[in-house]
């Protein structure tokens, strides 16, 4: 299970190249599901274009939405976008750029599913057999309506009895694969040159811009990456601390199965500076309020000049906010 967890967190980084080759894993596992999938149509008139649409686009759906939880800025993105406003501006600029870039990558997949279907030409077949004008086709044209309803309808079966050597069913199907594959290949041929020409002419557009944004997307996913790991941080010293207040008031039971503890007034100076005098947990739940509610506004310089170096390390404003729980606890009977 930790092994799993740290092959998702590995996926969920922020790293273009690791976000491109979770596209690239996605395409080739939707063309993989389709040639695994054993495609069978109903062969019923009320039922096929139903079938046959669905396998083309509820599976689409599902890899644009698994393509979305893959991307750790998807996260990030919506958390940006809801956030309180505090002392720091939101930029839409920065939000549309991390959503067109979560877009980009999300379609890749659901696309190549589609492209993949169309080709092959099965779901169209199945989806518009009996859409078809039954008087271009010999053999249709002289038929009654519910004849022609139940023909149409077993055009994809071809194993059917009726159907298998039945030249009008191989006419419908030829016709309509053909029209899928049409259709395939001009997604394809209009996907390539759009790609092509947002290649060529974006140095004709200002680049600032794009590069403003694309630096501030990059720099909101790092600064809550590192939130994160400081949390961590301090959650384990802060876990570390009580543990040892715990066993500083149970010494007497804890010297009966000779454990050795550290004697009073002993701290490491490095483990104070890291929990920054937030030593209960209401100073923590304050912390992490503010930091969702009034962000810092980005700039260094204002921190700088507002604690100026010190030779002494003083704990945060917050540290000395009043609370009843302030003090550790202590336990006197076991």
């Amino acid at each position: 299970m930790d092994r799993f967890r740290m092959i998702f967190q590995y996926f969920q980084s922020n790293s273009e190249s690791v976000m491109n080759g979770i596209c690239g894993l996605l395409a080739l596992a939707s063309v993989k599901m389709y040639t695994c999938f054993d495609f069978s149509c109903p062969c019923l008139p009320r039922y096929n274009m139903a079938y046959g649409l669905g396998i083309m686009f509820i599976p689409a759906i599902a890899l644009f939405l698994c393509g979305l939880i893959l991307n750790r800025q998807s996260l990030v993105m919506l958390e940006e976008w809801r956030r309180p406003q505090g002392h720091r501006k939101k930029d839409l600029a920065v939000i549309r750029y991390m959503c067109s870039s979560i877009m980009q990558r999300a379609m890749v997949a659901p696309v190549v599913w589609i492209i993949v279907t169309l080709l092959d030409g099965k779901c169209l077949i199945c989806a518009f057999s009996g859409s078809v004008d039954p008087e271009k086709f010999v053999g249709l044209d002289n038929a009654s309506l519910l004849q022609v309803q139940q023909l149409l309808a077993k055009v994809p079966c071809k194993d059917d009895e009726l159907m298998r050597n039945n030249t009008s069913r191989k006419a419908v199907s030829r016709y309509l694969r053909s029209w899928s594959q049409a259709l395939g290949w001009s997604i394809l041929l209009i996907l390539i040159v759009a790609a092509f020409l947002a290649r060529w002419l974006r140095p004709c557009f200002n680049q600032a811009t794009l590069l403003q944004a694309r630096h501030w997307s990059n720099y909101i996913d790092i600064e809550q990456k590192i939130f994160e790991e400081t949390c961590c941080e301090h959650s384990r010293l802060f876990a570390h601390k009580c543990i040892l207040h715990f066993f500083e008031s149970m010494r007497q039971e804890i010297k009966l199965h000779s454990f050795s503890l550290p004697r009073e007034g002993e701290e490491v100076e490095g483990e104070e500076y890291l929990l920054r005098g937030i030593t209960d947990q209401d100073q923590v739940n304050k912390l992490l309020k503010t930091w969702y509610y009034e962000k810092p506004p980005l700039d260094v310089s204002q921190v700088t000049q507002r604690h100026p170096p010190r030779l002494e390390r003083s704990p945060l404003p917050w540290a000395h906010s009043p609370s009843p729980q302030s003090k550790s606890p202590r336990h006197t009977e076991v």
